[in-house]
């Protein structure tokens, strides 16, 4: 009665039956390993000390920026550069811009620098001249995931939309550090920007979508598997009909 499995079009179906659903376990696993993942990170950064209240360290101490150094106080020094508003950016429900300017440093590249939060429709202050040293969080490059960040372009001259090195050489003739700092004290009438918790972890929406894609790809591992028993169970009945010289139904 189940010889039918055996014919070109059942070996087909069992082909890909056999592929769909290991490849559907895997892909569930992988998400959840992802959640895991941050559930993990969650606790580590319970159990970390506030990397606001460790010592500063160097700048190039702390590059790359990692997870672990994302946040940790930063100690640079050089002259600052290049100003530019950041805008549509909010603090403390307002909405204003940062000011970014360009802090070049011995190391030969620019660290960006946001030196505070401006209100929107006032002019930045310029910045200090002269050699200066600069102590704030540090920050990796924001993306187009970011809060905030404006990918599509089109600002006036003088303004970014987003705070990363790979957006920033093509308006400076230098290079960028892969990072950014923002200042622990603002000056000028500007407020003090806080650090952004590190991209990637923690238990935030990500983190649930991560678990709801493995609740699906399970669904579907199991629908395939539904899906071929029932296929076999008809085709089986129809051979029983046959074989008794009842026509099944078309």
């Amino acid at each position: 009665m189940y010889r039918f499995l055996l014919t070109p079009r059942w070996m087909g179906i069992n082909v890909f039956a056999l592929l769909a659903i290991p490849v559907c376990v895997f892909m569930g696993v992988w998400q959840l390993s992802r959640f895991e993942g941050r559930v993990d990170a969650q606790r580590a950064a319970d159990h970390r000390p506030d990397p606001a209240k460790e010592a500063a360290a160097p700048l190039g101490s702390l590059l790359p920026v990692t997870q672990q150094s994302s946040g940790r106080q930063a100690e640079a020094a050089g002259h600052y550069g290049d100003q530019f508003l950041v805008p549509d950016r909010r603090l403390d429900g307002r909405t204003g811009s940062y000011v970014l300017t360009m802090l070049h440093t011995d190391g030969g590249k620019a660290l960006p620098v946001v030196r505070g939060w401006l209100p929107h429709g006032r002019p930045a202050p310029p910045a200090p001249k002269g050699e200066v040293e600069v102590v704030g969080a540090l920050q990796p490059s924001e993306t187009t995931d970011t809060d905030g960040v404006i990918a599509s372009g089109g600002l006036p001259a003088g303004q970014v939309g987003m705070i990363s090195a790979a957006s920033l050489v093509n308006v400076v003739p230098y290079g960028v550090y892969d990072a950014w700092v923002t200042a622990n004290k603002g000056a000028g009438g500007l407020a003090p920007v806080p650090a952004a918790a590190p991209e990637n972890t923690g238990l935030d929406l990500k983190a649930f979508q991560n678990l709801g894609y493995t609740g699906e790809w399970f669904v579907f591992a199991g629908f395939v598997l539904y899906m071929w028993f029932r296929l076999v169970r008809r085709e089986a009945e129809a051979e029983r009909d046959r074989a008794l010289g009842i026509e099944p139904a078309v």
